[in-house]
């Protein structure tokens, strides 16, 4: 199996190669049997690549330890079912995954019919495949053998082993390596001295796929951390975390923009610009993922092959800089802004906040590494430092979400302004009110609110209008809602993402600044009060695997007279030297209850750490909320873009 796998990625290289040489020679001399035969290669390099993936799962499958990866990441007693996350949980195997899922990416856009019209495209897509399978046959190859055949695996680590691996670092790598579609389009328009403009529609849905594919992967992060990391939060502002939000953030500024020079055109520029920065801060992101310089609880282990990817960082990044130097005159729009209150200076100032918490992330994640290149001293960069310089920013962000909306395009005035913004502000004004009265005394978490409540109504308030003016041409409420959505599905879709963005606002204030925590030692049978509850240690058991014994707390929760019986639960693992534990959660619309178990004494007694979580139920909401403002925005209007898809 090793031998057919190495083969596999060997005649991936060599087809890789191929398709790189027939585009370039291809655009070169305008031959279009050569693009042809380039695009039916990249087709046919997505086969090779996805039957050396299953090789290497039907390896895990089989408990292959003549294979080192498998060896190294898996064991007998570990679950078939995480066979699929052992398969990506080391450097070689999360490699394949990211190469097999950007061939997957290459092969669709292959397939479409715009792929054929842009035929630059293909030179940077394969050149930047080219790397990647350069690294997996020489430095990277998941089906080096071992020596000597071990009788069993070191095994898989520990906190991988969670529902949320399934999907939260595959969709991160996924997208991570996404970014390289819409910049080998946008780069290869530029090489081939193609019209941008035309191929807008073309660029937003891959964007809109690779953002919405980092956004679940980010929230997926987040249950991860906040139900077995046992530390009661959700977003530590980690390097690897950060690595994932930087390229998502630009994106974000992307989209926006894009609509600017979509009814404008303007910002031509600058959205190649922000294309490229996300690409190339994805690239980054894989450095650091890879062993980079820069410790997280998240990344793999130390390795040259994070160094190669930093270099080859460099070089993308130099060849946007060329690419669009020599082609400035090319792209440089026409229409230019006429004034500071309209549609399109709000995507400026959006724009500049956004990349504004980029900047201060980035800085954040590098300032270590020049610390001890410059000083020598290690020095760590903790989320109060995050929270400070972007919490403000991302606020303003907030208040724009409800602002921008209201502006017209080219032009507008304060006094219309104010008056569109009035009735929301004062609603705003009132909830504030009431909620200090209610005892939220803090600035901070009035302000949110506020902002959050007012950009809410904005919302809301345009969605009633449309649907009530259909409503009034004899449609029944529901339909007229519907197709009050579907009249412009790209805006309306981005409004109710942006409701999941203010779902996500309202529980980051609720949960960090009105969070109940206690750290409480008890007996069997005994009880202590947390706000609201008492809660009440009932038993413990244990139970012995081959790989882990588990210890299992009973605990009883009451409040009003009702009571639920939840298990806050631990896991250590001898051969690994690793301790998970799961916490128990009590999950309503208002909070969470949230315990863990730290330890144990020698007298039996536990440790517990009890805390109550506001709001963060709103939090897991946002997710679905955010993928179907995603879909709709994405669902193709006419059918031109449906060739898109």
């Amino acid at each position: 199996m090793a031998l057919i796998g190495t083969s596999l990625i060997y005649i991936s290289l060599v087809a890789t190669l191929y398709a790189l040489v027939t585009s370039v020679i291809g655009v070169r001399l305008g031959n279009n049997k050569l693009n042809l035969s380039s695009s039916n290669t990249v087709q046919l390099l997505s086969v090779f690549l996805l039957a050396a993936t299953l090789i290497l799962v039907v390896s895990f499958v089989n408990n292959d330890f003549g294979i080192r990866y498998v060896s190294d990441h898996s064991s007998l007693a570990m679950k078939p079912i995480y066979t699929w996350v052992a398969f990506y949980a080391g450097n070689e195997g999360s490699l394949l995954y990211v190469v097999v899922v950007f061939a997957v990416m290459c092969a669709i856009y292959n397939m479409s019919k715009s792929a054929k019209f842009l035929k630059g495209t293909n030179i940077i897509l394969m050149s930047i495949m080219a790397f990647f399978v350069l690294i997996l046959s020489t430095l990277a190859n998941p089906f080096v053998e071992n020596i000597f055949v071990p009788e069993d695996g070191r095994g898989i680590n520990p906190l991988l082993t969670h529902p949320g691996m399934f999907f939260h670092p595959p969709m991160l790598m996924a997208g991570l390596i996404g970014t390289a579609i819409p910049f080998a389009i946008v780069n290869g328009l530029l090489i081939t001295k193609n019209n941008i403009d035309q191929q807008i529609d073309l660029i937003r849905v891959w964007v809109i796929v690779i953002w919405a594919i980092l956004a679940i992967g980010l929230l997926l992060g987040s249950w991860w951390a906040y139900t077995i990391l046992g530390w009661g939060g959700y977003w530590a502002w980690d390097p690897i975390e950060n690595v994932a939000l930087m390229p998502w953030l630009t994106l974000t500024g992307f989209l926006h923009s894009i609509m600017a020079q979509k009814r404008r055109g303007v910002f031509r520029i600058w959205n190649i610009v922000l294309i490229d920065i996300a690409f190339c801060l994805s690239l980054f992101g894989i450095f650091i993922n890879r062993g980079g310089p820069v410790p997280s609880v998240h990344s793999f282990a130390s390795s040259d092959l994070g160094w190669i990817l930093l270099l080859f960082m460099f070089v993308a990044v130099l060849f946007s800089i060329i690419t669009l130097t020599l082609r400035l005159k090319f792209v440089r729009s026409s229409n230019e802004i006429e004034s500071i209150l309209s549609r399109e200076a709000s995507f400026v100032y959006n724009n500049i906040l956004l990349l504004g918490v980029t900047f201060v992330t980035f800085w954040g994640v590098i300032y270590p590494l020049i610390s001890d290149i410059t000083q020598g001293k290690t020095v760590t960069v903790a989320a109060p430092f995050y929270n400070q310089i972007n919490g403000p920013l991302l606020l303003t962000l907030l208040a724009l979400m409800g602002i921008g909306p209201l502006l017209p395009w080219r032009n507008s005035s304060a006094k219309t302004l104010l008056l569109a913004t009035r009735t929301p502000a004062i609603i705003s004004v009132l909830l504030a009110g009431l909620l200090f009265v209610l005892g939220i005394t803090k600035i901070y978490p009035l302000v949110s609110f506020f902002i959050c409540t007012f950009v809410l109504i904005c919302i809301i308030r345009e969605f009633i209008s449309g649907t009530i003016i259909r409503f009034k041409h004899g449609e029944n409420i529901f339909k007229s809602f519907i197709s009050f959505i579907a009249s412009n599905r790209p805006r309306y879709g981005g409004y109710i993402v942006h409701i999941a963005i203010i779902l996500l606002a309202i529980a980051v204030t609720g949960s960090s600044f009105y969070k109940l925590q206690k750290d409480i030692v008890l007996s069997k049978g005994e009880q202590t009060e947390l706000g609201e509850y008492t809660i009440k240690y009932i038993d413990s058991s244990t139970v012995q695997y081959s790989d882990r014994s588990e210890l299992f707390h009973d605990l009883k929760v009451e409040k009003d007279n009702k009571t639920e019986d939840i298990v806050s639960w631990q896991a250590f693992y001898p051969k690994q030297n690793v301790t998970t534990v799961r916490a128990a959660i009590i999950s309503t619309l208002l909070h969470d209850v949230y315990i863990i178990s730290t330890e144990t004494t020698e007298n039996e007694e536990v440790v517990f750490r009890m805390t109550i979580n506001p709001l963060i139920w709103w939090m897991w909401l946002a997710g679905p909320i955010l993928i179907l403002g995603s879909l709709i925005a994405l669902w193709p209007e006419n059918s031109k873009e449906q060739e898109y898809l």
